[in-house]
């Protein structure tokens, strides 16, 4: 019999229980991408370190354009012109003006920039500026991004495209990020054979150990596949004492039911405790948290589609916790396109497939038995009946969960 935890109390456990104790590892900025940033990046100078241009064009006094136009340009003295990459002693005095490249350094005295296309050249060291330039126009001043000592990335932040360019800015070319914890993975079943094999009358591939690895490393996990294991005890405890020496976090496949052969349950109380057995919800009922050596172990149940929700609601969450990341749900309001039933007393997630027409969002929701996980590929995300709801009707707007969480 199982006692099972509502959706929110198994969270809520597995927070209470796993609390982020993320270990540093250095790694190059260019294998940064994706990584969760371990303590606060930090400024440790000014970033421009110059006062710069924005645009190709001259660099001026902005009192000497006031007024100026295309029928009476204020007439400057070229003075000379900055060189790309390179610092000047210019300077730019009343009525003088100095060429200067986009990304090129200001000459003392100067507050503004004028485009080149707003300029005529006289050929004779004269140049017309034809629209006037306020102080400030064209410039980016020393410091305007970030200054010495501004935190410009959070400690468990995943680290985008452009968090990597903000690092190269600053000079990192090292990272100090979390170690990636390492999940085991165990298929249990002697109906299961390799992905690889075609399976004879009353065998099944093994889908859960590509799902789950997917999952834990789209999560920021490395993965170790410890194979197909036939429904035996003695082999199962032995090969989850070597998943827990080696691993950080072990995921069990199969054998997380009541029935005589599902063992993973005590397994888990001769290696440590069980912290649930059941969760009410639909698919995965039948699914076990167990803690061994102070490290998480859950027993999923076999069939992929409740594997996959479990992994999804539960396991990717975990991993981020274990590295510290900060991360946030991502929901869109959708219309459900048609109702949908429920009335058995547990949470119940649909898979959807959203289209946008006319401006709105709708849901299509999939249904699908708990083995049939090809009817969630392409899927877009999934909603949630709670479990005191007998249903919800067509046209009715859900709030619909991304599958990837940030």
């Amino acid at each position: 019999m199982l006692t099972v935890k509502t959706p929110e109390e198994a969270a809520g456990l597995l927070r209470e229980s796993f609390p982020p104790s993320p270990l540093p590892e250095e790694v190059p900025l260019s294998e940064a991408l994706g990584r969760v940033l371990y303590c606060p990046a930090k400024a440790s100078e000014y970033v421009p370190g110059f006062d710069r241009s924005t645009v190709d064009g001259y660099a001026v006094r902005s009192d000497d354009t006031l007024g100026c136009s295309d029928a009476m340009p204020a007439l400057l003295i070229r003075k000379g012109e900055v060189l790309m990459g390179e610092g000047t002693e210019l300077s730019v005095g009343p009525g003088e003006c100095v060429a200067v490249p986009t990304g090129g350094a200001i000459p003392s005295g100067a507050d503004a920039m004028v485009m080149v296309e707003y300029t005529e050249d006289y050929g004779d060291g004269t140049i017309g500026i034809l629209k006037s330039a306020a102080p400030g126009a064209g410039l980016i001043f020393r410091g305007d991004d970030v200054h010495p000592g501004k935190e410009v990335l959070p400690a468990g932040r995943k680290l985008t495209v452009q968090d990597i360019g903000a690092l190269a800015a600053l000079g990192f070319s090292c990272v100090t990020v979390s170690r990636k914890p390492v999940v085991g993975i165990i298929s249990t079943g002697d109906e299961l054979v390799p992905v690889e094999e075609t399976p004879k009358d009353g065998q099944i591939r093994d889908v859960n150990s590509a799902l789950l690895s997917a999952l834990s490393e789209d999560a920021g996990a490395k993965c170790i596949c410890y194979g197909i294991l036939k429904d035996e005890e003695d082999q199962l405890a032995e090969t989850v004492e070597r998943a827990l020496s080696e691993c950080d976090l072990v995921l069990i496949s199969g054998g997380s039911s009541v029935g005589m052969k599902d063992s993973t349950c005590r397994v888990l109380e001769k290696k440590g405790e069980v912290l649930f057995h059941g969760i009410a919800m639909k698919p995965g009922k039948p699914t076990i948290l167990g803690k061994a050596g102070g490290k998480p172990v859950f027993g999923l149940p076999g069939h992929p589609v409740a594997a996959f929700f479990v992994s999804e609601l539960f396991v990717r969450p975990l991993i981020a916790q274990m590295t510290g990341r900060k991360t946030a749900v991502r929901e869109v309001p959708a219309v459900l396109t048609e109702a949908i039933s429920a009335n058995d007393g547990r949470a119940q997630y649909l898979g959807v497939i959203l289209e946008e027409r006319d401006g709105m969002l709708y849901a299509s929701p999939i249904h699908s038995k708990s083995g049939l996980i090809t009817s969630l590929a392409g899927s877009d995300g999934f909603f949630c009946i709670p479990r005191d709801c007998e249903g919800i009707s067509a046209g009715k707007t859900v709030p619909v969960r991304l599958y990837a969480i940030d």
